[in-house]
């Protein structure tokens, strides 16, 4: 019996960032942070708010980008969610626009994929802390990135 993956889209969050600050560079690789703001979650299995005190650290190396981000959500019944996103970010001229019915997810020339991972004890939330997801992330202007969290089935 064979078994193919699937992803069921989950949520989409909106996290609005401050401008970028520049830590430092080493050896051919640049450092920089940015801080989260604030922004929104909302989708068929999440709604809620990011709040304001995160960030995203970023090491460049050539073309290469590698992100961690560290956030906090806050879904609409009240309940704080730690999440953990790390991810790549680079040029890639085989990649298509993807979409999700006719939602554009990621824009072509580019590969920006996250792989999130959630921390609560709240009882109704328990499953992102249970849950393999699959982040397709795009800036949203200069001040914002949308990720578009689908759970691996």
């Amino acid at each position: 019996m064979s078994f193919t993956p699937a992803l069921d889209f989950a949520f989409e969050v909106r996290a609005e960032v401050a401008d970028t600050l520049h830590i430092g560079h080493g050896d051919g690789e640049i450092t920089e942070f940015t801080p989260i703001v604030g922004g929104s979650v909302d989708g068929p299995l999440l709604r809620g708010k990011v709040l304001a005190g995160g960030g995203d650290w970023s090491s460049t190396r050539g073309e290469v980008c590698e992100l961690e981000a560290r956030y906090l959500l806050q879904a609409d019944d009240g309940a704080v969610i730690d999440i953990v996103n790390r991810g790549y970010y680079r040029p890639r001229a085989d990649a298509p626009d993807q979409f999700d019915g006719e939602l554009q997810v990621s824009d072509a020339g580019h590969y920006y994929r996250t792989s999130p991972v959630f921390r609560t004890d709240a009882p109704a939330h328990r499953w992102l802390a249970e849950t393999v997801f699959v982040g397709l992330a795009r800036p949203d202007g200069d001040h914002a990135v949308v990720i578009r969290m689908y759970a691996l089935r």
